[in-house]
């Protein structure tokens, strides 16, 4: 048997071609209702996993906790166990009116304003998704009829910043969609390690407005935001099936 990876403690023998990348371990369990045959795996530390198929397809799902720097060590280690395929299925902040509750934002790029990218490669290495599966979740999303949004996400490292409203105005002025701390360290990592990925985002925060603030305005917000996150575990796997079927 082969060597279990240091932080998401799996070998060769967990392996599959695919896998999705919730941030939240939580989040795993709602990605289990949607797979046959789920098998937890291991949780160690934010990294918790299990193993299933959908629609015959067998399929990883990792969480990767918050932030590039543990993302990356995800990213990596999957790899080594032979994962071809990552999509990222998390959450996000709306940089853009018009951008709701439980709508999807399927990146094109990610703004690297986070460490974990920079420390593998200069910054103006572009943070960019693997084209073939970035189409696939566009066409997955469009086929489930969803309120999607396709562009760019700016990855970053705090939500803590003395200049938080200054940067997100900036950003938004920039005609950057939403916010996360994981998809540019995804991109980045994934193409210099050959791997193929893609990130949805299900919308939590509307632009210039807080969760708290959300969820009072409307009554069953946190039941919109629990259909996003259905919305995007399900374009994920049904992008993965249509890249199975591609023989590549």
């Amino acid at each position: 048997m082969s060597s279990k990876q240091a932080h998401i403690r799996l070998s060769e023998e967990d392996g599959a071609r695919f896998a999705l990348l919730p941030g939240d371990p939580g989040r795993i369990d709602h990605i289990k209702t949607f797979l046959d045959n789920p098998e937890e795996l291991v949780f160690n530390r934010e990294m918790r996993s299990v193993s299933g198929t959908y629609k015959g397809v067998k399929v990883l799902a990792v969480s990767t906790g918050m932030g590039g720097a543990s993302t990356g060590i995800a990213v990596e280690e999957l790899r080594n166990i032979g994962v071809e395929y990552m999509i990222r299925i998390g959450s996000c902040g709306a940089l853009q009116r018009g951008i709701k509750l439980g709508d999807l934002i399927i990146v094109n790029g990610a703004v690297r304003d986070e460490g974990a990218s920079k420390a593998y490669v200069d910054p103006v290495f572009p943070a960019v998704p693997d084209h073939g599966l970035l189409f696939s979740c566009v066409q997955a999303a469009q086929e489930q009829k969803l309120s999607y949004h396709v562009g760019i996400a700016r990855s970053h490292d705090s939500f803590y910043t003395d200049r938080e409203e200054e940067i997100d105005a900036y950003w938004a002025g920039k005609g950057v969609l939403g916010c996360d701390m994981e998809t540019a360290a995804l991109f980045t990592i994934g193409s210099l390690r050959g791997v193929k990925c893609a990130s949805i985002l299900n919308t939590v925060v509307e632009f210039e407005e807080d969760l708290e603030q959300n969820i009072n305005d409307y009554v069953d917000g946190e039941s919109i935001v629990k259909k996003g996150e259905a919305d995007e575990i399900r374009t994920a796997l049904e992008a993965f099936v249509r890249e199975s079927k591609k023989g590549n």
